[in-house]
């Protein structure tokens, strides 16, 4: 069974640059740099169309999940936005002040959602118990899980994401993310992995005014078509194995 690569993308040479590559679906959003935030309502009227399925990222801001009302009330005037675009799925997360899952305002912002594609962000690499978590996702509804097991880099939580994967029985897609690359795979091999998730960036170095004003970061990255193609191959092979 191939496994799926969802790239994460923020430009719109990026998501070019990840259809052509063969990525299965596309995060769409602002600021990768910040980790993620809602893209622009023409970004998703750009991306929608292209092919493969978008969902949206919903993050008003960076910093932790934990939501005021008003910044609760964007989001979903956001998730209202990537739907009338036409976007196939949204990508949630919301905590409470001690890490747990606040199912109140994920319920909210899944109803608002309606019959879109559900995944559940990293915040789930914040709570304080993995399987309690687990359950409250199933029971909210939602089809898949993003995470790096716990820890900075996916291939560092490989156990947990085996525990995870163990426990969620196919209910959800348990989803990697975090570091994922051609290069970092060996901790993964055995796991009935369906789907991980990936930047497939390299660094770009900027230059000249665009930094000098504070307009752009010294050093950036941008999506990689052949960083692509280089996981799906990998990720073939350990298929295989």
């Amino acid at each position: 069974m191939s496994i799926l690569v969802e790239v994460c993308v923020d430009t719109t040479e990026g998501l070019a640059e990840a259809v052509r590559g063969g990525a299965g679906r596309i995060e769409l959003c602002s600021a990768l740099d910040l980790g993620g935030l809602t893209p622009s309502v023409g970004m998703m009227r750009r991306a929608a169309g292209v092919g493969v399925p978008i969902h949206a990222m919903i993050r008003p801001r960076p910093g932790d999940f934990v939501w005021s009302p008003d910044e609760i009330a964007l989001m979903e005037t956001d998730i209202e936005a990537a739907r009338s675009a036409g976007l196939q799925g949204v990508v949630l997360g919301a905590s409470r002040p001690d890490g747990r899952l606040d199912t109140d305002v994920l319920g909210l912002l899944i109803a608002r959602a309606g019959k879109m594609r559900l995944t559940l962000n990293r915040c789930f690499d914040l709570v304080p118990d993995f399987a309690e978590a687990l359950e409250q996702a199933v029971d909210l509804g939602f089809h898949r899980v993003l995470t790096s097991g716990g820890e900075r880099r996916a291939a560092e939580g490989a156990d947990r994401l085996a525990s995870l994967i163990a426990q969620a029985q196919r209910r959800v897609i348990i989803m990697p993310g975090g570091g994922i690359s051609a290069e970092t795979l060996a901790p993964f091999k055995g796991l009935p992995l369906r789907e991980v998730h990936a930047s497939c960036s390299a660094p770009v170095l900027a230059s000249g005014p665009v930094v000098d004003f504070g307009f752009a970061p010294r050093i950036g990255r941008r999506t990689d078509g052949a960083r692509l193609r280089d996981l799906c191959a990998a990720l073939a092979d350990l298929a295989l194995r």
